[in-house]
This record gives structure tokens, C-alpha cells and sequence, in this order.
């Protein structure tokens, strides 16, 4: 049976990162953008990310480019945004296609696991969000408008 342990993917420096390096933790994986509407979520997403982490959590952020032309810098660009305004710690990834024919692998196992509104597979904007338990099983997918602070109470059941 698949999990999120049987893919892998880059991190924002181009190296290959097997996700079972994450295994044991409870993740919440977020397609980003940097000139987005939700853009202001990454200070909530790095507080969660810092408040947590010593309990076994951690956020992945996918850049991705798909919506609106959002995300249109390199990888050089996206890491010192992400760290200049809003001193994001948590693991980066490359840019990554979350819908159509080059859909990241994992994304396609997402968006199978855990589908949107009315059974909808396509991610519809960014900052869709998808919680992961600790064996690597999609246990909620989170719609962009769901602030990080709104879904902390579901991370923290997941941390018990």
C-alpha cells in the first residue's frame, strides 16, 4: 500500500530528498506561493512549524507557479523570500506542477487520498494544505482560506 514514505522529491537546492526521511512525523504539506493573496499565511505556517516541532511536527512547502503566475522566481529567489520576510525554517522544496500532465507524483497521491470539495482530485489554488499522520497516511486535505492557526487543534490531536 503507498504512502508518503514511497515518494521523493527535491528540496529547494536541487537535492533529492526521500520523504521517508520524514517518517515518525505528523507534516503538513502546503503548495506556496510568494505574491499570492495567502502569501502572510507563511508566518502562520512558520509558527506552527516552531511551536511544534519539538512534539514531532513539521511543515514542507512546494512552491508552485500554476496559479495566477504566483510563483514566478527561481529557487534562489523563493528561499530568500521566504527567508527574508517571513524567516521560514521549515523545509522548502522545488518548485513543483501540482495539477495536470507534470503533476508531481506526490501531489497526485494527495489529491487521490484526500479530494477536495465535491470529490474534486485538483488542487484549486495555493496554500491548499494536506495533514499527514505519522505512519504517512493523508488524514485531511485544508482548503486555502483555512488559516495555519485554524487547523493547529486538528496537527495537535495528531501529536497525542
Amino acid at each position: 500500500m503507498t504512502n508518503l514514505y514511497d515518494f521523493s522529491a527535491d528540496d529547494i537546492d536541487g537535492k533529492k530528498v526521500p520523504l521517508e526521511k520524514y517518517k515518525g512525523k505528523t507534516l503538513l504539506i502546503v503548495n506556496t506561493a510568494s505574491q499570492c493573496g495567502f502569501t502572510p499565511q507563511y508566518a502562520g505556517l512558520e509558527k506552527l512549524h516552531r511551536d511544534l516541532a519539538d512534539r514531532g511536527f513539521e511543515v514542507l512547502g512546494f512552491p508552485c507557479n500554476q496559479f495566477g503566475a504566483q510563483e514566478p522566481g527561481d529557487a534562489e529567489e523563493i528561499k530568500n523570500f521566504c527567508s527574508l520576510k517571513y524567516d521560514v525554517t521549515f523545509p522548502m522544496f522545488a518548485k513543483v506542477d501540482v495539477n495536470g500532465a507534470d503533476t508531481h507524483p506526490l501531489f497526485e497521491y494527495l489529491k487521490k487520498a484526500k479530494p477536495g470539495l465535491l470529490g474534486s482530485q485538483n488542487v484549486k489554488w495555493n496554500f491548499t494544505k494536506f495533514l499527514i499522520d505519522r505512519d504517512g497516511n493523508p488524514v485531511a486535505r485544508y482548503a486555502p482560506q483555512e488559516s495555519p492557526e485554524s487547523i493547529r487543534r486538528d496537527i495537535e490531536k495528531l501529536l497525542r
